[in-house]
């Protein structure tokens, strides 16, 4: 049978907890949203699965030589690095499937498309080139038999991959998606699993930024609108509770 999914009223609890955004909100903001009603809680749906957005060793760098790792998030990337591999190892113990995306370009930049015109093509082994060191996940991620790793192009973890044929077929409606960056390429996931009428779950602690700002911002807009951003423990709880079927 398939599990029951969660009453909504049981994340409720994580709406009174501090936010990473609630100091750049004034009165004025809060009446909007109180107005509007955002901010509801979706809760979790009958069938989960986590979706790892681009956990690369170029994203987080290295301890004491962020320098040459330039796209690094630094220390937050590492220590979000840590709350993802608990995530993931929870929903493996559960026998929640895993999809891993992994960004990587042509070294010659063939494919890199539209973001050349905002970006530099960087040649270094620690960026997001094919073959390269940083294209390979971080070591405390590995992904199992019930696990699908595949690479991405552009932000989203949907775009011109097979990431949602993969979760239609597993009977997924709900998705707790980890990794970063949270301002590009959660975001980008998010908003597409919501067009796709999935359930969107981001924990805030395992998904990560280069800057502090964007980070929160980004948060509070998935969390209005699109997605329920909660704790980790409070995915770690559902995560527990749940055995997928085969």
């Amino acid at each position: 049978m398939n599990p029951q999914p969660d009453d909504p009223r049981d994340m409720a609890a994580t709406m009174n907890e501090p936010k990473i955004w609630d100091s750049f909100l004034s009165d004025t903001d809060r009446a909007v949203l109180a107005r509007g009603r955002f901010q509801s809680r979706m809760g979790f749906g009958r069938q989960t699965a986590v979706v790892v957005i681009d956990a690369q060793k170029y994203m987080v760098g290295e301890e004491g030589a962020d320098e040459a790792w330039p796209s690094s998030c630094g220390a937050v990337g590492r220590r979000a690095a840590g709350e993802i591999a608990r995530v993931v190892q929870a929903a493996q113990a559960a026998g929640v499937p895993c999809f891993f995306t992994r960004f990587e370009l042509d070294p010659g930049g063939a494919d890199i498309g539209v973001y050349r015109r905002k970006r530099a093509l960087l040649d270094s082994p620690h960026w997001c080139l094919a073959g390269s060191v940083g294209a390979e996940l971080i070591p405390s991620l590995r992904p199992g038999p019930n696990d699908v790793v595949f690479v991405k192009k552009k932000p989203s973890g949907f775009h011109g991959t097979p990431l949602l044929g993969y979760l239609v077929e597993r009977g997924i409606d709900t998705v707790v998606i980890v990794g970063g960056a949270t301002s590009n390429c959660i975001r980008a996931t998010v908003f597409d699993a919501a067009s796709f009428n999935l359930r969107a779950i981001v924990p805030a602690e395992a998904v990560f930024d280069r800057i502090p700002v964007s980070h929160a911002i980004s948060l509070f807009d998935m969390d209005r609108q699109f997605a329920d951003v909660v704790p980790v423990a409070a995915v770690l709880q559902h995560l527990q509770h749940r055995q997928q079927p085969a």
